[in-house]
C-alpha cells in the first residue's frame, strides 16, 4: 500500500478511538446501567493515565527506533483487543474500564508513533510541505470520525442499541488486523532516532510551550462539545431522528474542508487562516445557544460551519507543531507524546467537569428534564465553548507573524 493510500488509512482507524468514542460513551454506559457521572470520572481517570504513560511512550519510540514496526502491530492489535473487550463482550464497569485502558493505551502508542513518523517523512521541508500532509493525513481522520461517529446509531436502529455496538466493535476488531498488515511499510524508520542526551527538557521552548497550549485550550470547546452533542440534539432541540444527520453533516464538512485549509494556509499564512477559522466556530457556538427547540435547518447550518472550523483545526496546528518541532532539534517522539497528552487531556477534562455538572443540575438523558435543567444543558453545550476558544484565539493572535 503506498504512502497515498496508507495515510489516510491509518489516520481514519486510529480516529475511531478519539472524538467518537466520546460521542457514544455517555450513551453506550446509560444502556449498560453506568449513570453519568460514573462514567465521566471514570473517563478523567482513564486519561490521567496519559499524565504518565503518553509523554513515556514517545520516549520509549525515540529510545527504539527499529522497534517502531513493533510498536505498530501493538498499537493496531491492543485497539482491536480493547474495542473486542469494551464494545463486543459488554462487560460491566470493571471490564468496561479494562477494555477502554486498552484502547486509549494502544491509542496512545500508534498516533505518537503515526504523527511523529509523518514529521519525519516530511522532514526538514518548509511548512507548507507539512501543512500538505496534515491535510492528506486529516482528511483520513475526519473520514474515520464520520464512519464511527454515525455507525453505532445506524446498527442500532435495525439490531438494537447494544447488538448494534457488539457488531461496531467486532467490525473495529477486524479493521485493526487489516490495516496492521498493510501498513507494515510505512513504519520503518526514517532517521537514526532520538539524539544523544535529548530529554523532556528540549520541549522547553517557547514557540513548542505556545503551540503546546494553545492546542489544549483550542480542543477543550471540541471536546466539551463532543460529550454532549447527542443529549443536546435529543433533548434540548427534541430532534431524535435527525442526530446521525447533524454528525454526518458535521464531521463531513470538516473532511472536506481540510484539504482547502492546507491550501489556503500555505498561500495566505497558518496563523491568519486559523484565526479567522476559530472566529467561525465562536458565532457557530453563540447560534447554537440561541436555537429554539426543532430548529432542524438552522442547526444543520451550524454543525457544516463549526465543522469546517474544525477542519482548520485539525490540518494547522499538528502541522505548525511538527514544522516546530523539526526546526527546533526536537525528538518526534517526545514532542508528539506530550502533544497527545495535551489534545486528551482536553477531553479528559470535559468528560469530569460537564457530566457531572449535568448530573448535579438534575438533567436525565432522553427523559423528562425541567427548565433549569435544559438551560444548563444549554449554556454547557454552547457559551462554555465560546468561551474556551475565545481564550484560545487571543493566544493564537500573539503567535509571531513569521510562523505563517
Amino acid at each position: 500500500m503506498s504512502n497515498r493510500l496508507t495515510v489516510p488509512a491509518i489516520a481514519a482507524f486510529l480516529a475511531s478511538a478519539g472524538i467518537p468514542l466520546y460521542i457514544h460513551l455517555p450513551s453506550f454506559a446509560a444502556e449498560l446501567g453506568i449513570g453519568l457521572g460514573t462514567i465521566g470520572y471514570v473517563l478523567f481517570g482513564l486519561r490521567a493515565l496519559d499524565f504518565v504513560q503518553d509523554p513515556v511512550l514517545g520516549r520509549m519510540i525515540d529510545r527504539f527506533p527499529t522497534y517502531r514496526p513493533r510498536f505498530a502491530a501493538v498499537a493496531f492489535l491492543g485497539m482491536g483487543l480493547g474495542f473486542l473487550i469494551a464494545f463486543v463482550i459488554q462487560p460491566g464497569l470493571f471490564g468496561l474500564v479494562v477494555g477502554l485502558v486498552l484502547v486509549f493505551t494502544a491509542y496512545s502508542l500508534g498516533s505518537i508513533l503515526f504523527y511523529g513518523q509523518g514529521a519525519e517523512i516530511v522532514g526538514s521541508g518548509a511548512e507548507s510541505d507539512h501543512l500538505r500532509f496534515a491535510g492528506v493525513r486529516e482528511t483520513g481522520s475526519l473520514g474515520g470520525i464520520v464512519v464511527a461517529a454515525i455507525l453505532p446509531g445506524l446498527l442500532g436502529a435495525y439490531f438494537g442499541a447494544l447488538q448494534g455496538y457488539a457488531l461496531f466493535g467486532m467490525l473495529l476488531v477486524i479493521i485493526s488486523v487489516v490495516i496492521w498488515r498493510l501498513s507494515r511499510p510505512f513504519w520503518e524508520p526514517v532517521g537514526a532516532g532520538i539524539p544523544l542526551g535529548q530529554s523532556f527538557q528540549e520541549l522547553l521552548q517557547p514557540k513548542i510551550i505556545q503551540l503546546l497550549l494553545i492546542a489544549l485550550l483550542n480542543a477543550l470547546p471540541i471536546a466539551v462539545t463532543s460529550t454532549l452533542f447527542v443529549f443536546f440534539v435529543e433533548d434540548r432541540l427534541q430532534l431524535a431522528d435527525l442526530t446521525g444527520v447533524f454528525l454526518l453533516l458535521f464531521f463531513l464538512a470538516a473532511g472536506v474542508s481540510a484539504p482547502f485549509w492546507s491550501k489556503v494556509s500555505a498561500r495566505f499564512g497558518a496563523r491568519k487562516v486559523l484565526l479567522f477559522a476559530m472566529s467561525l466556530a465562536i458565532l457557530s457556538f453563540l447560534g447554537a445557544y440561541l436555537l429554539p427547540v426543532g430548529a432542524a435547518w438552522q442547526f444543520g447550518m451550524i454543525s457544516a460551519i463549526s465543522g469546517v472550523a474544525l477542519g482548520a483545526d485539525m490540518v494547522i496546528l499538528p502541522a505548525l507543531f511538527a514544522n516546530a518541532l523539526v526546526q527546533q532539534g526536537v525528538s518526534t517522539g517526545i514532542g508528539f507524546g506530550v502533544w497527545a497528552f495535551a489534545a486528551k487531556l482536553s477531553l479528559a477534562l470535559a468528560a469530569a467537569i460537564v457530566l457531572p455538572a449535568l448530573q448535579y443540575a438534575g438533567f436525565t438523558p432522553s427523559g423528562p428534564n425541567t427548565t433549569d435543567a435544559l438551560h444548563s444543558l444549554n449554556v454547557l453545550y454552547a457559551l462554555m465553548p465560546c468561551a474556551l476558544k475565545l481564550l484560545a484565539l487571543v493566544f493564537v493572535a500573539r503567535l509571531p507573524k513569521d510562523t505563517a
